[in-house]
């Protein structure tokens, strides 16, 4: 990377630096088509899983009201069946009697003017007991009937429930990989960030002034407020705006290397030690904190650092490096962090 940078200042260019461009527009190109096909499939199945569960919800709402009135036509077959029983025994009472009162004709035929009343009575009786019991029996069919068709409907509703359960089911599995793609495409993207922040941070650690108030701590590059601004101010002196220049130089030359496709920004994060100050123009240490911050951004964006890459935030001092409360520690908590993180 060095260099690659220093033949870039002496006015020469890699033969494989036109390879690379054209191959990283290239994965600009497929990923931004991958992703295009994943939202607009990601619409698509979404669209119809609404539409299934709608139907699911009307499919359930008619197997339910099939369910109840299987189950009245149940009860009412019982009924008609309780009913068939008593008439058929009253039939069988009915012709009972009239066997009685035929044998009563045959040995009183002295009494047949009032015996035969009785026959006729009788049989009267038994004919419109046999009309009952013949209507109650076409009912019977008749439910049965019913019964058989609200079984078939059963049936084919619970086949079509099925039905849209597995193509849901099979819906559902196709997110999951979309997913999954989606996740591996920017776990990608984030792992090739982080080889971008050690690259950026190795190339500070070489074109930096090896200074003991410039340190690299865990991801962040730190340095001493003294390095960049006097006591209780927040304007650079010559000295900062020196290695500002260094660190603008290797942002210009950061911006042109990471893809277009990644989010990245610069966060420029001042901070204090714990001594109160308040002054005309600063009323506490957030404020100038986050003026010192600022000034940073400001300077950077003056030397060519695209401002959409920046940002600028002030913790006075309320996050220290040092809990100490002696000199030392206080000098070590006036600093400025730079972090090199996602958008």
């Amino acid at each position: 990377m060095a260099g690659l940078a220093s033949r870039r200042r002496g006015g020469q260019e890699a033969p494989y630096w036109p390879g690379f461009v054209d191959a990283m527009a290239q994965l600009l190109l497929v990923i931004t088509f991958l992703l295009s096909v994943f939202m607009v499939a990601q619409f698509l199945l979404a669209r119809e899983i609404s539409g299934q569960d709608t139907a699911l919800v009307k499919l359930r709402s008619q197997i339910a009201e099939l369910t109840q009135l299987l189950a009245l036509e149940r009860s009412q077959k019982a009924e008609l069946e309780l009913s068939l029983g008593a008439f058929t025994d009253d039939l069988a009472a009915a012709k009972a009697e009239n066997a009685k009162l035929a044998g009563m004709l045959e040995t009183q035929a002295a009494v047949g003017t009032e015996a035969g009343a009785n026959v006729g009575s009788l049989e009267s009786q038994l004919e419109s007991e046999k009309e009952v019991s013949a209507a109650a029996l076409a009912q019977v069919e008749l439910l049965n009937q019913q019964i058989a068709a609200l079984r078939r409907q059963l049936a084919a509703l619970n086949e079509a429930l099925e039905a849209s359960e597995a193509k849901d089911a099979e819906a559902q599995a196709q997110i999951t990989d979309l997913g999954k793609r989606l996740n591996t495409a920017l776990a990608q993207k984030v792992q090739e960030l982080a080889r971008y922040r050690s690259e950026f941070f190795g190339r500070l650690r070489k074109i930096l002034s090896q200074r003991e108030e410039i340190q690299v701590v865990g991801d962040r590059f730190v340095f001493q407020s003294e390095v960049l601004f006097p006591k209780g101010s927040a304007v650079m002196d010559f000295t900062g705006n020196l290695e500002m220049d260094k660190l603008a130089i290797a942002l210009n030359e950061l911006e042109q290397e990471i893809p277009a496709d990644i989010s990245w920004v610069l966060r420029v994060d001042g901070h204090t030690d714990s001594d109160p100050i308040q002054t005309s123009q600063f009323k506490s240490n957030w404020e100038l904190s986050a003026a010192r911050a600022i000034e940073v951004v400001k300077y950077l964006v003056s030397k060519g650092v695209s401002p959409e890459h920046l940002v600028a935030a002030g913790f006075g001092e309320f996050q220290p490096i040092d809990p100490g409360t002696d000199e030392e520690a206080k000098t070590r908590n006036r600093r400025i962090e730079l972090k090199l993180t996602e958008r």
